[in-house]
């Protein structure tokens, strides 16, 4: 379906928050424990993520891509989404949906949300456990104190909105390890939505498809990998854009893969093990 949307393109075309960048290992206190900014809830600007598995998946080989016959390569590390770049920082893009008649705004709950690299949170825990914490709200309350006062709370996911359109943005940022800059930008509309079975709701879509590609290929160009990808190089890590129905994935999977791997290592050399003497 995208192949005969894009042969139809071609033929009509002859596209004040400031996050502590420190691991600061000096505050040994648990004397935050009831700060209600900690609490889940207390905010609907805000949520905390739950952790889990945190971007491992940034690590594995990548989907390689390759070049069409024909084509040259793209600048997608200068591709924008409504202004936002890959490599942007938080302050950049904060700074930018918060302007003056800008058409994003925030969406109404949980428009931020803030995490903790993943191995990060298994040294807090080990450091809570071991001063005695143990229920498992005070223990997840204390890792956040913990990791808040050592800088390494951050900002990972931005939620953006245009209601009036239903057009959303969700930007999502490295660890402070990486300076928590921007390495995924993905924007979805309403194209491929289709309020029926009936004929005239097929015949709609198709146009709204159309209309969206039109402005897709009229912005950066036409894809150089495939039907709907555009890549910076053969290196799959390299930034790349790829183009669904009524959406944008622009994404730079080397800086995630860099930040986890940064995260990992400077967990392991701070890893607050106990004082054993042989």
């Amino acid at each position: 379906m995208l192949k005969k949307y894009l042969c139809l393109l071609l033929l009509g075309f002859a596209v004040s928050l400031s996050p502590v960048n420190a691991y600061a290992d000096d505050d040994d206190g648990f004397d935050f424990m009831e700060d209600d900014v900690l609490d889940d809830g207390a905010n609907d600007d805000f949520a905390f993520a739950d952790g889990g598995d945190d971007g491992n998946d940034a690590l594995l080989s990548s989907t390689p891509v390759s070049l069409n016959d024909g084509s040259g390569l793209a600048n997608v590390a200068n591709f924008d989404i409504a202004g936002i770049m890959l490599g942007m920082s938080f302050e950049d893009v904060y700074n930018l949906y918060h302007n003056i008649g800008n058409l994003y705004a925030p969406r109404k709950k949980n428009s931020l949300v803030y995490d903790i690299p993943q191995d990060w949170q298994y040294n807090l825990d080990y450091e809570c456990r071991q001063s005695g914490v143990m229920q498992p709200n005070k223990v997840k309350k204390c890792i956040r104190g913990l990791a808040r006062r050592r800088g390494l709370l951050y900002v990972s996911e931005i939620h953006l909105e245009r209601v009036k359109t239903g057009e959303t943005i969700d930007v999502y940022l490295t660890s402070n390890a990486t300076d928590n800059i921007v390495y995924r930008i993905v924007y979805t509309n309403d194209a491929d939505k289709v309020e029926g079975n009936a004929e005239q709701f097929s015949d709609q879509r198709e146009k709204k498809i159309l209309s969206f590609w039109k402005m897709v290929v009229k912005k950066y160009g036409a894809p150089n990998s495939g039907n709907d990808t555009w890549i910076t190089s053969t290196n799959a890590y390299d930034p790349k854009m790829t183009a669904y129905y009524g959406s944008l994935d622009l994404i730079d999977e080397g800086k995630r893969a860099m930040d986890v791997a940064n995260s990992a290592q400077h967990a392991r050399d701070n890893f607050r093990a106990k004082p054993y003497s042989f």
